[in-house]
């Protein structure tokens, strides 16, 4: 498993003549890494998909916990019927709804933009389940506390239901981020638009039909690797704790 990352992270280096061999490059060069950040806009790339995932994100988070936090704590009719619907959008990956998917988000003129991209990647069932997980495990003394001192379904939510969800909170953000980061198939469908290109299609541009410039293509994804290492070394301790607590195995 390590082997391939350090052969794409030394061949990035690898002038093109010796792209496919083996063992360590002759040669180090920083030519491939200059060509991408100055003649690919690999930069612009990559704010569109920092934008993107960092949004996406966000309002996951915010919405999702909002979902969850009804689902597990109050009662309302219907709401198994609910939560069934929502889990049984886990049976349907992405392919199978990309052209009705396509339609609704074109009837809504939201194709080429920053709305497109963002919007219909907010909704994932899993966060709604590892959420709701995890707030079935909060003591309901603290919430009868809080409501002995006038607090509504909201400031329950925000002021103890929401901090106590902090480790979990991370793990779904480290996931959001890494899904949206290396998402391909939807920025590929929607947009056309050379400046609202993410990373992910911005190096795919790179491969031709008959040749591809393979040590562009490892420098850009060496550089588009770095922000998914880091989030994940950071959330990493946070996701393990957050499997743990939610009961998840």
């Amino acid at each position: 498993m390590v082997a391939p990352l350090l052969w794409t992270l030394f061949s990035a280096f690898k002038p093109e003549n010796e792209i496919f061999s083996t063992g360590f490059p002759s040669d180090l060069t920083l030519d491939n890494f200059r060509y991408v950040f100055t003649d690919m806009e690999l930069p612009r790339y990559l704010l569109n998909s920092a934008i993107v995932s960092v949004v996406v994100t966000a309002v996951a988070l915010l919405t999702h916990s909002m979902a969850a936090y009804a689902l597990a704590r109050l009662r309302f009719p219907g709401r198994g019927v609910v939560f069934s619907l929502i889990i049984s959008t886990l049976l349907v990956s992405l392919p199978v709804i990309l052209v009705p998917l396509f339609l609704v988000v074109k009837e809504l003129d939201m194709l080429d933009s920053y709305a497109g991209l963002i919007v219909p990647m907010i909704f994932h069932a899993y966060g709604i389940f590892l959420l709701r997980q995890f707030y079935l495990n909060i003591p309901r003394e603290l919430e009868e506390a809080a409501d002995l001192d006038g607090c509504g379904y909201l400031r329950r939510y925000w002021n103890v239901v929401l901090p106590l969800s902090r480790p979990a909170l991370a793990s779904l953000a480290v996931l959001f981020f890494l899904a949206n980061w290396n998402a391909f198939l939807w920025p590929l469908s929607i947009t056309q638009n050379p400046d609202l290109r993410v990373t992910q299609v911005g190096i795919a541009g790179l491969q031709g039909q008959y040749s591809s410039s393979w040590n562009y293509i490892l420098a850009a994804a060496v550089v588009a690797a770095i922000p998914t290492t880091v989030v994940f070394l950071l959330g990493q301790r946070r996701l393990v704790d957050a499997m743990k607590t939610s009961g998840i195995k």
